[in-house]
């Protein structure tokens, strides 16, 4: 054991030396080279399918990495299967065996900071229990509820990108101004709480988002994070920092429920949703597991939508065409009046944009799973211990599922059906699978159809010269360099 864990050592400090050999000889692409990436954007419009078939090619090959563990005081080796075949998946998860399944140890350790054991890391009785509190806080009659404020939020946005063509200047970064206004929106809507403290939560949760990704890399391997030792311990620092706040809001808001003789009427909001249902329960949440289900809250609430949104805009940029039929669409519901709730669902064309944005660029380009068990599908026999890799994003881009034309933007691909067309129903994903489908997706696609809405009916856009397509992964799939767009007044 010695030994090995020399050779690891040795091994880690040569991949350190080749990471910063590498990083020497980046440089940013001149404009020139920008430019010439950027026409071959406007020839193709899906950037991510041989990223796709790679990871197709090695489907189902059995992969051995560390996993941080504790046996006997030793790291212990845990074997990953890579998987993005939907009807095994839709086997091995189904019926008795989906609670053969639960969340890699590693991820639960490493994620810790961002989400703690709040619904996106939570098993068993424990996840059946949070869910049953958190759901009643995303029916349609609340969702409806916070239709105002995503309006008065994006109109405050968009308001903004008017100022800054009443001075000549037409290209906007809208990834960065979309994910702004998805942070406020779900920080108003969920806690009810001031901009200033939601500008704080924000900017830590993003620096946090990056923290984790710089410093876990090398997820599970032992010892990996004296690589980067700094940002680990930078990103529990932020994770502290970002429960202090949310312990603050927590408890303030009891505090005022109290007052009040337990009622919270005059701030209806997800949180005050939440306490009140906790309330109701034998057993309770704790003020640790509130703090976790709020940072995720906030985290998962704001980070899917704001993906969906600034992946659609530059699909859009690149198919003006369809910017015209979801501006026909909208006018045809709406005759011109403000969106309500009702004619929200009737924006069929632009479900399918949605949706053909998140078969595109799913915002969870993997999904992992952990056998509590030893399980055994059909010849396949699966030790218990073994992490399962979904890859998500091969299936959204394999042809044996969706066509020739899987590597091109065509919404009209969901006319007949919410899979699109897919061969097999477990093959699109976006919003995860089984009984862990993501609790919030309702809000997601309300938030979206309104922004979009709002966007479409002022504006007018086209791709920058400037743009430099890098979708990247940062615990979600996201535009490495922002999303500049040219936009204009309609």
């Amino acid at each position: 054991m010695a030994a090995q864990q020399r050779h690891l050592i040795n091994l880690l400090l040569e991949m350190v030396a080749q990471q910063q050999r590498d990083g020497s000889s980046k440089r940013r692409p001149d404009l020139k080279r920008r430019q010439l990436q950027t026409a071959r954007v406007q020839r193709c419009t899906c950037f991510i399918a041989a990223a796709a078939a790679n990871r197709a090619a090695i489907r189902g090959s059995l992969r051995q990495h560390r996993e941080a563990g504790n046996n006997n005081g030793a790291a212990y080796t845990a074997a990953s299967q890579i998987y993005s075949e939907p009807e095994f998946l839709k086997q091995v998860t189904s019926g008795a065996l989906s609670k053969s399944w639960g969340k890699p140890n590693v991820f639960k350790h490493d994620r810790s900071p961002m989400f703690g054991n709040g619904l996106v890391m939570a098993e068993g009785d424990d996840w059946a229990h949070h869910r049953h509190i958190i759901v009643p806080a995303f029916s349609m009659k609340n969702l409806n509820g916070m239709q105002s404020l995503m309006v008065e939020t994006t109109k405050n946005m968009l308001d903004e990108w008017k100022k800054l063509m009443d001075m000549e200047k037409h290209e906007i970064d809208v990834e960065k101004y979309i994910t702004k206004n998805a942070a406020e929106i779900i920080a108003k809507a969920s806690f009810g709480i001031s901009q200033d403290d939601s500008k704080k939560v924000f900017e830590k949760l993003q620096a946090m988002q990056t923290m984790l990704f710089k410093s876990n890399r090398l997820v599970g391997v032992p010892f990996s994070k004296l690589l980067h030792l700094k940002k680990s311990q930078e990103a529990w620092k932020l994770g502290k920092e970002i429960d202090k706040l949310l312990l603050k809001i927590i408890t303030s808001r009891k505090e005022k429920a109290c007052m009040i003789n337990g009622s919270d009427d005059d701030q209806q909001d997800l949180l005050s949703i939440l306490l009140e249902g906790n309330q109701t329960q034998k057993k309770k949440l704790t003020t640790r597991e509130l703090v976790d289900e709020c940072k995720t809250f906030f985290f998962g609430g704001h980070e899917t939508t704001a993906l969906a949104l600034t992946w659609s805009l530059l699909l859009l940029a690149l198919h003006p065409e369809w910017q015209q039929v979801l501006r026909e669409e909208i006018m045809e519901v709406s005759h011109g009046e403000p969106l309500d709730s009702t004619m929200l669902t009737k924006l069929t064309k632009m479900g399918w944009v949605f949706n053909e944005t998140l078969r595109l660029y799913c915002p969870a380009p993997n999904a992992q799973r952990q056998a509590r068990e030893d399980i055994k599908v059909g010849d396949t026999f699966i030790p218990k211990g073994t992490n399962m890799w979904i890859d998500i994003v091969a299936m959204h881009h394999d042809k044996a599922l969706w066509g020739d034309d899987v590597h091109e933007f065509k919404p009209e691909r969901f006319m007949e059906s919410s899979h699109g067309g897919c061969m097999h129903r477990m093959g699109f994903m976006p919003f995860g699978f089984g009984g862990r489908l993501c609790v919030g997706r309702n809000l997601s696609i309300t938030e979206y159809k309104i922004v979009l809405s709002l966007i479409l009916q002022k504006f007018s856009f086209s791709i920058s010269n400037s743009y430099l397509h890098s979708p990247t992964i940062m615990l979600t799939l996201k535009p490495s360099h922002g999303v500049p767009l040219i936009v204009h007044p309609i």
